[in-house]
C-alpha cells in the first residue's frame, strides 16, 4: 500500500516487539475528531498501554488539521491519505486501513479501533476492523437525530391551527421544545452523518455514549445493555484545557472588535444546508439582517460555506458586506482550538448547524441556536441551553437568534457532558477488557446468563 505513510519505517517490527497483544488504534479524521480523540490518545499513552495514533487524511490541510495537531503537540504513526468523492474516500479508508490491521494481526496482535461520532471515518474504519473480527469502541456512541413533532405546534403556538412566526413567541417555543415528548426520531439528517453513526454502531464492541438520551436510543436499536456506557463527552476535557489556555491567545488582537463578547458566531456547513438554496438563502438572509441593523456577526467561513456562496451567486455580496461593516467579520477556519474557545467563552450566542459546537456550547455556558429542522444533540435542547430555528424564513431565524442573545436563561441551562470523560471511557474500555474482548462471540454473550453457561460447560 504505497499510498500509506508512516512515522518510522520500522512502524510494524516496532509494534511487533512490543509485549503487549493489544494494540488501541486512535483514529482522526476531521477537526472534531482531534478535538475528541486526542484526550482518549493522551490517557491511554497515561496508563502504559500501546496505543497508535492513526489519520486517514480526511481533512488534510493546515486550518483543519496540520495547525491543530501541532497545538495538542501530537503527529499521527501513519497517514492513510485518502482523497476524492465520499465512495472513494470510504473505499479508500475500508481497504487501506484493512491493509494496517491485517498487517499487525499477521503479527500477533488484537487491533482494537477507536472510532470518533459520526465521521465518514467513522463509519468506514469500523468496517475495516470488522473485517478482521475486530470490534471497534466508539467514542460519542448514539448519537440519533429527534425532530419537533411539528403536527402538535399549531396546538401550542396558534389557535388558528397555522404557525405564522410574527406572532409566535418565542419562549413558548422553547419551552415546546424542552418537553421530550414533543420530539419524534426516524430522521436521516444530517447526511451522511446519520447513516454513518448508525453503520459504525453496527461494528462496536464498546459504546461510549455521552448522555442517557444516546443509550435509550441504542437499546432501543437492540445493543447489549452491558457494552454501553454514559462517560459524557470528551469534547469536556478538550474545552476545558484550552479555556485554561485562553489567556495566551491572541485572537482578539487579531480582531479586536470581538473582544467585548456581544457577538453572534455563525457556522453553515451542513450539507442539507448548502445545497438547497431555500435553506442557505435563509439562513444567509437573518445573519445578513442583523449585520445590516448594527449586531456584530462573526461568520466563519468553511469549505462547505464557500461552496455554497458561488453555487448561490452570494460570493461578491458577502465580501462586499465584510468590506462596508466593521461589525461584520468574515474569516478562515482558525487552526487552533485555544482561539476557538477563547473568542466563543465571550459569545453572546452561537448560530450553527454543527453537531460538536451545541456540545462546546454547553459547556461554556453560551446560548445555541441550531440551523436546523431536529438535532443530533437534542439533550442540549430539551435542557434549555440550546433552541432550533428550521432553515426556512430569515425573519423566523433572525427573532430566534435575538430571543438567544445572551439570554440568562439559557446561560444558566444545566451542563451534560460530564467531567473527567477520557478518564471514564478508559476505565470502561480496560473494564471489558478484564472480562474478555471487545470483539465477542455469541458463546461468549450467552455465558452471561449462568443456566446457558452450565450447558456449554458441563
Amino acid at each position: 500500500m504505497q499510498e500509506i505513510t508512516y512515522r518510522s519505517p520500522r512502524f510494524y517490527d516496532d509494534l511487533a516487539d512490543q509485549s503487549d497483544r493489544h494494540v488501541h488504534l486512535i483514529l482522526i479524521a476531521t477537526k472534531p475528531d482531534i478535538i475528541k480523540q486526542v484526550p482518549l490518545y493522551m490517557e491511554l499513552k497515561k496508563r502504559g498501554h500501546l496505543v497508535v495514533l492513526g489519520h486517514t487524511g480526511q481533512h488534510y490541510d493546515e486550518n483543519l488539521s496540520g495547525g491543530m495537531l501541532k497545538e495538542f503537540g501530537v503527529e499521527p504513526d501513519f497517514n492513510l491519505n485518502v482523497r476524492g468523492a465520499m465512495h472513494e474516500v470510504v473505499s479508500q479508508i475500508i481497504g487501506r486501513l484493512g491493509y494496517v490491521i491485517g498487517e499487525l494481526k499477521e503479527r500477533g496482535k488484537i487491533v482494537i479501533p477507536y472510532v470518533h461520532g459520526d465521521t465518514t471515518t467513522a463509519m468506514a474504519a469500523s468496517n475495516a476492523g470488522f473485517c478482521h473480527a475486530f470490534s471497534s469502541v466508539h467514542v460519542e456512541a448514539g448519537i440519533r437525530t429527534l425532530t419537533p413533532d411539528f403536527g402538535e405546534l399549531p396546538k401550542v403556538l396558534s389557535q388558528s391551527g397555522t404557525i405564522d412566526w410574527e406572532e409566535v413567541d418565542i419562549a413558548d417555543w422553547r419551552k415546546f421544545l424542552m418537553e421530550r415528548k414533543n420530539w419524534k426520531r426516524g430522521s436521516m439528517e444530517p447526511y451522511p452523518e446519520q447513516f454513518n453513526t448508525r453503520c459504525a454502531e453496527c461494528a462496536t464492541g464498546i459504546h461510549l455514549a455521552p448522555v442517557e438520551l444516546d443509550r435509550e436510543f441504542m437499546l432501543s436499536e437492540g445493543f447489549p445493555d452491558d457494552r454501553i456506557f454514559v462517560v459524557g463527552n470528551s469534547v469536556v476535557d478538550a474545552t476545558q484545557d484550552a479555556l485554561a489556555r485562553a489567556a495566551s491567545s491572541g485572537i482578539f488582537e487579531r480582531y479586536p472588535q470581538l473582544a467585548d463578547g456581544n457577538f453572534v458566531r455563525f457556522c453553515i456547513h451542513r450539507r442539507e444546508n448548502c445545497i438547497a438554496g431555500d435553506r442557505f438563502r435563509a439562513i444567509y438572509g437573518a445573519m445578513k439582517a442583523l449585520i445590516e441593523e448594527g449586531r456584530m456577526v462573526l461568520l466563519i467561513s468553511m469549505i462547505q460555506t464557500k461552496k455554497a456562496f458561488e453555487r448561490f451567486g452570494l460570493t461578491e455580496e458577502v465580501e462586499k458586506l465584510a468590506q462596508t461593516h466593521e461589525n461584520f467579520v468574515l474569516s478562515e477556519v482558525w487552526p487552533e482550538y485555544t482561539d476557538v474557545i477563547a473568542a466563543m467563552s465571550k459569545a453572546a450566542v452561537c448560530a450553527t448547524d454543527s453537531g460538536s459546537m451545541q456540545e462546546e456550547m454547553n459547556v461554556l455556558g453560551v446560548p445555541c441556536v441550531t440551523l436546523r429542522f431536529g438535532s443530533d444533540r437534542s439533550e442540549s435542547i430539551i435542557g434549555g441551553g440550546n433552541i432550533l430555528a428550521g432553515p426556512t424564513e430569515s425573519d423566523s431565524i433572525k427573532k430566534i437568534i435575538e430571543f438567544a442573545w445572551d439570554n440568562q436563561e439559557m446561560r444558566k441551562a444545566p451542563k451534560l457532558y460530564g467531567e473527567n470523560v477520557s478518564t471514564k471511557c478508559i476505565d470502561a474500555v480496560e473494564g471489558v477488557l478484564k472480562e474478555g474482548g471487545v470483539f465477542r462471540t455469541e458463546e461468549q454473550r450467552l455465558q452471561m446468563f449462568p443456566r446457558l453457561s452450565r450447558t456449554f460447560h458441563g
